[in-house]
């Protein structure tokens, strides 16, 4: 197993220690996976199939961290205003 810390967003943020593939794997060659593309009954692009590599478990993960939520900033508030910081000038 070879481990790494990296920040998972689903279905919280976090940081999660996870596995990663094996970087010498002669199947993806430490991608972890292969892509497939394929196209539709006209042999237009229609979309691309992900395999993953028996090299990877991609499902463990063990949470270290929960990380707090990231404020949003509203676009109609004012940061300024009333609600936020005083508008009188510093002067």
């Amino acid at each position: 197993m070879r481990l790494r810390i990296k920040v998972d967003g689903w279905p919280r943020r976090a940081l999660v220690l996870t596995d990663t593939p094996r970087p010498n794997c002669p199947d993806c060659r430490g991608e972890g996976g292969t892509e497939h593309h394929y196209g539709d009954h006209t042999g237009e692009y229609a979309g691309t199939d992900w395999d993953v590599c028996p090299c990877w478990d991609n499902t463990r993960r063990l949470v270290l961290l929960p990380l707090p939520q990231r404020r949003r900033h509203t676009a109609d508030r004012d940061p300024w205003g009333p609600a936020g910081y005083s508008d009188e000038p510093p002067f």
